[in-house]
């Protein structure tokens, strides 16, 4: 076996990556950097009937979004290519070949409708040892048949020739030994004629012998075919190259039982794709991960937490710690159950983590789109007032708007409690308290006002909630001086002032509680 580390990820490009696809990504990744392996980027697009247009384009996007980095890639090379299945179909005949002379395979010529009558025939029809003698395939046709039907182009499959009774041992990193007697499984499609291509079966273990691949880390629903994949391994003489496989626990869904779905998604909530997928056929829009606002660092973290942890109370890893902390043993045999809630914590435990002028230019895009252009300093001061009330970045406006547009309305919950009889000439006198300062910081704000609300008698409470409410349109916000700091002081006296210009004198107008 090589002894470099060299793992792969191998999706097929029909569709959008599915979030828990994203995650044995990771954890592929996670295994190989640690022991300073490669980590490999292979399109298995054997299956022309389901290509869809645009999904390895997809596919690729996601990773460089996450900046899970492939050493090798159909994008970026390498001396095992080429990396997408279909460019490899002369390589998989050789080996399709050499198990039909072995005697370990053999050509089918079952029509569809051939095998749906054995099947309404049969109760849980399987086309193995004991029914491939009753139906037409090089084993029960003579030799010159089975010849003459290939050479009028007659369309057949390839099946491996699986023989009963055997035990089959699959050795896994996270369920230890796993042993399946062979006459369990059927003779599996391997090779078809139609398109000149194998199937997904004999492509991969053909790919991971010659690209070198030592350990396969895929997902439980692959853990059937590995006994398969066993069995070819030994069909093509290939025993002692035969990597290791891990067999990751499947993401559940949040409530009720089974696997993470689509429908769970769209039901609740919650994207289930990395990035926001449109249907080339359909066009409809399926919501991603980026677009929500998720950012990639948060989202690897929350990933890497599903069916893994690192037996400490630590749940905030950057991308080297995760590498560093990573380990089979560590892993889950069971389902992992999908929380969005805790995706939210920890995007949002990465704003407040995230240095403010990253965040003021991640926010940018927002002000644009609302017509408002400020320098980055300010927006950095801004966003760090307010972030920690925030779990996504475009979220950020609905806290901060105020800093921005004076507020053109005011909450009326908030006025009823808020706005006295007495508070239009409170806000007055404050104004012109304000118009006299010629330090304008919030210190110099907060020890001035502080003094004048003692000196004439009044109660803090009463004038700090009308000013917010002046300032701000309702009674939420950071530290009220800070925010009168940023907006300036004649945005200051114009918000006071126009407060009390609209909201007025009248104490029934508000039936005052």
């Amino acid at each position: 076996m090589h002894q470099k580390r060299r793992v792969r990820f191998a999706p097929s490009p029909t569709g959008p990556l599915h979030i828990g696809g994203v995650r044995t990504a990771l954890y592929n990744y996670l295994y190989t950097k640690q022991q300073g392996g490669d980590f490999i980027l292979r399109i298995e697009d054997t299956d022309s009937s389901r290509f869809v247009p645009g999904a390895e384009d997809y596919i690729q996007e996601t990773f460089n979004w996450l900046g899970l980095v492939f050493d090798e890639s159909p994008e970026k090379g390498g001396t095992y290519g080429p990396y997408r299945q279909s460019e490899r179909k002369d390589i998989y005949k050789k080996y399709v070949d050499y198990l039909l002379e072995k005697g370990a395979a053999y050509i089918a010529f079952d029509t569809p409708e051939e095998l749906d009558a054995k099947r309404s025939e049969i109760p849980n029809f399987q086309y193995d040892a004991s029914t491939r003698e009753g139906m037409r395939n090089s084993l029960t046709l003579p030799e010159l048949e089975t010849q003459s039907l290939i050479n009028n182009g007659t369309q057949y499959v390839v099946r491996i020739k699986v023989v009963p009774g055997e035990d089959i041992l699959v050795n896994d990193m996270i369920r230890g030994e796993v042993v399946i007697n062979s006459s369990v499984l059927d003779d599996k499609v391997i090779y078809k004629s139609a398109d000149e291509l194998p199937t997904y079966h004999l492509a991969n273990v053909v790919d991971d012998r010659l690209m070198e691949i030592t350990h396969v880390i895929r997902g439980e629903e692959w853990l059937p075919s590995a006994p398969l994949h066993v069995w070819l391994y030994r069909s093509l003489e290939w025993e002692e190259h035969m990597p290791q496989f891990a067999h990751l626990p499947l993401l559940l869904k949040p409530d009720g039982k089974g696997k993470l779905s689509k429908r769970d998604g769209d039901r609740l909530g919650f994207p289930v794709f990395p990035l926001e997928w449109v249907d080339p056929v359909s066009g409809e829009v399926s919501s991603g991960y980026r677009e929500t606002g998720y950012l990639p660092d948060a989202v690897i973290n929350f990933l890497a937490f599903l069916g893994w942890n690192p037996g400490t109370e630590q749940e905030i890893f950057s991308l080297d710690e995760l590498v560093r902390a990573f380990s089979f043993d560590r892993c889950s045999k069971s389902g992992a159950k999908f929380d969005v809630e805790k995706a939210k914590w920890y995007n949002h435990q990465y704003i407040l983590r995230m240095a403010d002028d990253k965040l003021a230019e991640l926010f940018e895009p927002v002000l644009e789109a609302k017509g408002i252009r400020a320098p980055r300093e300010k927006v950095a001061e801004i966003v760090s007032l307010v972030k920690e009330r925030v779990h996504f970045v475009n979220e950020l406006w609905d806290q901060l708007a105020y800093f921005f547009t004076a507020p053109d309305s005011y909450d009326e919950k908030t006025v009823r409690k808020r706005w006295k009889q007495d508070t239009p000439e409170h806000m007055r006198q404050l104004a012109g308290l304000i118009r006299q300062m010629d330090d304008f910081s919030a210190e110099n704000q907060e020890n001035i006002v502080m003094e004048w609300i003692q000196k004439n008698g009044l109660h803090t409470g009463n004038i700090m909630n009308a000013f917010r409410l002046a300032i701000v349109g309702e009674g939420k916000g950071p530290h009220i001086f800070h925010i009168t700091k940023i907006i300036g002081k004649e945005e200051t006296i114009e918000r006071l002032e126009r407060a009390v210009s609209l909201l007025g004198e009248n104490e029934e107008t508000f039936k005052h509680e």
